[in-house]
């Protein structure tokens, strides 16, 4: 008698890692007019080696070749690279689809109406509050209304269905139905995703990240919502609790997605940006084909995971260790349990870490803190923003950029059209 072994699993043909990946984030540049204190990416100040308009289409190119179905775009906050819309246009026209995350400083009302025109752009508007207290104690003085502001313009253009994106803390657990109810006012999909010790957020995790009770009032909140909220498997570490979330349950670092910094460094994580796994440049022969198939570090992160210290955790299969990022910054060793490991391994491991300082990211963006009359101009104060007319095309008529330019508001028009106060 003849067996036929059981198909693979999809989850375990991803495991292996694929020839491309699904998607991947980009974060075009580091340049931000925020300063949020958990930014993934310490973000604030332009990196002046940060690829070329060039550049970037080549890359554009390679994901074309690749068939990558979309990237994810941010920053730092990328609408004020002056290229930006260039690039949304030359991705789209090349098959790529585009999906960025935005904290709406931007999004006029033109802006809105030729995006909501495309069928291949999708907009994820910032926002961790689900009021101005919350949001604004998080993201800076006016970023709220910011962002309302935002929606408001998708909403009135007709764009159905983009995304309000959540970085679920502490303080806005209890918000969770105030998040759904702003999504359905703007006929928005709301997404969740999970607080990382990444970026500044390595500074602020211990006051911000969820305690083991918010934990599962946010499990319990999910699985009631089902598929109509989106996580990006943020949470997967929470399947420990009993049924599955919706999504793959996997960590994808290195195997079907991965990041692609200003600079052009290939990192496996978009949580992860340090050189323990860091995989390669852009700018290096074969380009970002070359580091995605052939890079010692995906190579063995694609190898079987035997699941560490978790192995033996009835649980294993369900929360698969948790988050690589969430355990790096933290300390704890990659094949041990996830800080917020729901049966409290997690809590176990952090005490037995002892002293040991945690990695830190391997750069820092932020703005210094200013003194004296810019103090409360960029903390408190309105940061006037102009944002000139658009031509025929998404591409705003936006001066140069000197390869140099430090300032995370160069590239506006200066030219008093539609003013905007934004709060840093």
């Amino acid at each position: 008698m003849t067996t036929t072994a059981a198909p693979a699993r999809l989850i375990d043909h991803f495991a292996r890692g694929l020839a491309a990946p699904i998607c991947l984030t980009w974060e075009l540049t580091y340049a931000c007019n925020l300063a949020c204190r958990h930014c993934l990416s310490s973000s604030g100040r332009r990196d002046p080696r940060e690829l070329t308009t060039d550049e970037c289409k080549a890359v554009i190119d390679e994901l074309e070749r690749l068939q990558v179905f979309y990237v994810n775009i941010g920053g730092g906050e990328p609408t004020v690279r002056a290229d930006f819309w260039e690039l949304v246009d030359y991705a789209t026209a090349h098959h790529v689809g585009v999906k960025f995350s935005t904290n709406g400083v931007r999004i006029t009302a033109e802006i809105a109406a030729r995006l909501a025109a495309s069928d291949y752009v999708d907009v994820q508007i910032s926002l961790d509050g689900a009021t101005a207290e919350v949001n604004d104690s998080v993201r800076g003085q006016g970023s709220y209304d910011t962002a309302i502001r935002a929606m408001e313009n998708l909403a009135a253009a007709g764009f159905r269905g983009f995304k309000l994106s959540v970085v679920v803390t502490r303080h806005n657990v209890s918000q969770l139905d105030g998040f759904q109810a702003i999504a359905k006012r703007y006929d928005a999909q709301l997404r969740l995703t999970r607080l990382r010790p990444s970026g500044r957020g390595a500074d602020t995790w211990d006051e911000l990240h969820p305690s083991a009770a918010q934990q599962r009032e946010l499990y319990d909140w999910l699985v009631a919502a089902g598929e109509n909220v989106l996580t990006g498997d943020s949470f997967f570490h929470l399947s420990a609790y009993g049924q599955a979330l919706p999504g793959l349950n996997l960590c994808g670092a290195g195997r079907v997605v991965c990041l692609i910094d200003p600079v052009g460094d290939v990192y496996a994580c978009p949580f992860a940006i340090h050189d323990e796994f860091l995989a390669g440049n852009v700018r290096d022969t074969g380009g970002f084909t070359r580091v995605w198939r052939e890079s010692d570090l995906f190579a063995a992160m694609r190898e079987p995971q035997t699941g560490g210290a978790c192995a033996s955790c009835g649980h294993y299969d369900s929360c698969r260790g948790g988050c690589m990022a969430a355990k790096f910054f933290t300390g704890l060793p990659l094949d041990g349990p996830d800080p917020e490991c729901v049966q409290g391994h997690g809590v176990d491991a952090l005490l037995a870490r002892g002293e040991v300082a945690p990695p830190r990211p391997s750069a820092d963006h932020s703005r210094p803190a200013p003194t004296g009359p810019a103090a409360r101009r960029t903390h408190g104060g309105p940061v006037p923003v102009t944002i000139g007319r658009a031509p025929s095309t998404l591409s705003p008529a936006l001066p140069p950029v000197s390869a140099c330019q430090e300032d995370p508001l160069a590239g506006f028009d200066p030219t008093p059209t539609v003013a905007v106060a934004v709060r840093a």
